[in-house]
């Protein structure tokens, strides 16, 4: 099976330094070996990547088309001013999960709205590093459902 993309966005690779009381102390290595278990424990391979580039963000999504068999995102800020992340998601057609550790409704206004939501499959937010896992799970699950149909 091809891999899920584990995709994340600006800032993420300063985890564990920046603002811990709002995402915690694991670093983005913690989670991706987190993710890394999860998934095999799942029977799913992951490629994880993160980037503070939108537009190297759009082309993974464009690669995943091919080259994935779904999408965890966390976009970070882009979550809430990237047309061209919605854009490049909803040509992967893909299964595809919005992820953030932190509540991003608990958190200033202009973080209610994500350009992201309209394009995946579902929102997971609030669980800090086990929001990865949980996007995870989600994905297997609708993967396990299309091989179903």
């Amino acid at each position: 099976m091809k891999p899920v993309y584990v995709l994340n966005g600006p800032n993420l690779n300063m985890l564990g330094l920046r603002e811990p009381a709002i995402y915690g102390a694991a670093t983005l290595a913690d989670i991706e070996a987190r993710c890394r278990a999860h998934a095999e424990g799942l029977g799913l391979s992951i490629t994880f990547r993160q980037s503070n580039i939108e537009g190297e963000l759009v082309s993974w999504i464009q690669e995943a088309r091919e080259k994935a068999c779904g999408i965890a995102l966390n976009a970070g800020a882009y979550t809430h001013t990237s047309i061209a992340l919605h854009d490049a998601l909803k040509a992967a057609e893909l299964p595809a999960v919005e992820l953030h550790l932190s509540n991003v409704h608990q958190r200033e206004d202009f973080r209610h709205h994500s350009f992201i939501a309209p394009a995946v499959n579902g929102v997971i937010c609030g669980f800090g590093p086990e929001s990865y896992v949980l996007a995870i799970s989600a994905l297997h699950s609708l993967l396990t459902a299309n091989k179903k149909a």
